[in-house]
């Protein structure tokens, strides 16, 4: 279902059968900072608990070890590493990638560039600050696309390189007036056929609870790949 880029950057090892509650062990030495600990429930199959030889030297762990979830929590807690909120992760299917390289951009939605500066900035300075803390759209990242509605940019997405691997993390805002018209989905399919295009896997992660973005996540054609949890602290 979905490419084998997203398993080999995702799951650096083939997934076992795992039991309820028990979690699936992987050591990755290229996990750093607050990527060194990071929990995968692969929707359907295992659940996977990837670390770097450092963090699992803390926890006491090794690879292809099988530790109880209870076991997991405890284990944090006395290291105090704390995880973040959970997000779900989104990927593009092999299917729905061959239909949108075929497809073509409209007019009204193009790659945004350092001449873009000031209908940027006015787009950021409508859009809610929950949506421009949460989703993270930058002019300066590595790929930007944007929606018109005339002159006014309406709905943007930036994507930046996930770490060293060949994911792209995806942001989206479309101003809140302009929602329901699928100006956001129009701006997620193009930005993803652009990273498709440099080699790239598009990545898309909310919070749980956004129920708004996890139905434009599946209306642009993105499928649940699982739910996510990485490092938000460590003592």
């Amino acid at each position: 279902m979905f490419s084998s880029l997203v398993s080999s950057q995702r799951i650096p090892a083939a997934l076992d059968p795992c039991s309820e509650g028990e979690v699936l062990v992987v050591l990755d030495p290229a996990l750093t900072g607050l990527r060194s600990v990071s929990l995968l429930r692969v929707e359907g199959e295992a659940t996977v608990l990837s670390l770097s030889p450092a963090r699992a030297d803390e926890l006491g762990l090794s690879a292809t070890d099988r530790i109880e979830r209870t076991e997991l929590s405890a284990r944090l807690d006395r290291a105090a590493m704390v995880l973040a909120d959970p997000d779900y992760l989104f990927y593009l299917p092999l299917t729905e990638q061959t239909a949108l390289r075929e497809e073509s951009w409209e007019g009204a939605t193009r790659q945004l560039t350092e001449a873009d500066t000031a209908a940027f900035a006015e787009f950021t300075a409508q859009a809610p600050e929950g949506d421009l803390d949460e989703a993270f759209v930058e002019l300066d990242h590595w790929l930007v696309v944007g929606t018109f509605s005339g002159d006014s940019l309406v709905s943007a997405a930036s994507m930046y390189p996930w770490g060293d691997t060949l994911l792209a993390d995806l942001g989206v805002i479309t101003l809140p007036e302009f929602r329901g018209r699928g100006l956001g989905r129009a701006t997620v399919r193009a930005i993803s056929a652009a990273a498709l295009a440099r080699g790239y896997e598009p990545q898309y992660r909310c919070q749980l609870e956004n129920t708004a973005s996890a139905a434009l996540a599946r209306a642009a054609g993105f499928a649940l790949f699982g739910v996510w949890e990485g490092l938000e602290s460590a003592g």
